[in-house]
């Protein structure tokens, strides 16, 4: 495991001063970087003032760009190769759950991932496969990677909450259903919204949802 990358990037809070009670996990994009999503932090913090916010970078330099990071290569965008490629990120993103959770003295139930995007993918794949499950998984503009074989390699059921936008031109909002579906064959508690006029981005009603979901599954762990 040592020879695996080391992730860095942005953090910010708790907002209220106070030792950090929740962690929560920001998960860029392909081709962007923490401080893509580091922004999000002062609207959840709104409802979990005592949470710490960590927007790593990507593990890879993004391979279409001179600039940006990913945790996998998009340019082949089959499913087998985003399978392959998620496979291969995944104990990176593991053990920086752990040291994250390690250094704030925190466990699985005082955390969540966020994604966007790629960065959803991540947070589905990692987040369903762990040894304990963390307290949810908010994704936004993404899709679940690895359908088909999720009943078989699930080993946690955290609550999601799947957002995307209708006019999304690079994640069609046509796949939220299939994965809403999937999770919900696995046993999992999910919830998917579509957001009418909306892009590859987060809205001001998405963060709203967002804020309630994140508010709700750690209001469940007390």
């Amino acid at each position: 495991m040592s020879d695996l990358p080391q992730l860095t990037g942005p953090s910010s809070g708790p907002a209220g001063g106070r030792t950090p009670r929740h962690l929560i996990l920001l998960l860029h994009g392909v081709g962007a970087d923490g401080n893509d999503l580091i922004g999000l932090a002062p609207y959840f913090a709104r409802v979990l003032p005592d949470a710490k916010f960590v927007s790593p970078n990507a593990p890879f330099p993004y391979d279409m760009a001179p600039m940006g990071y990913q945790w996998f290569s998009l340019q082949e965008r089959t499913e087998e190769a985003m399978l392959d490629g998620a496979r291969m990120a995944r104990p990176i993103l593991d053990r920086f759950i752990d040291e994250q959770m390690a250094a704030l003295g925190l466990g699985p139930a005082d955390t969540a991932l966020v994604g966007f995007s790629q960065g959803t993918m991540m947070s589905l794949f990692a987040g369903l496969r762990r040894d304990q499950p963390v307290a949810g998984i908010l994704g936004y503009s993404g899709r679940l990677v690895g359908a088909d074989i999720l009943a078989d390699e699930i080993s946690v059921r955290p609550p999601v909450t799947l957002i995307n936008g209708d006019q999304d031109e690079l994640i069609p909002a046509s796949v939220q259903p299939a994965a809403v579906n999937a999770l919900k064959d696995a046993g999992i508690e999910v919830e998917g919204h579509i957001r009418p006029g909306l892009g590859h981005s987060i809205d001001p009603v998405g963060i709203e949802l967002g804020c309630e979901f994140l508010a709700r599954v750690f209001a469940d762990h007390g």
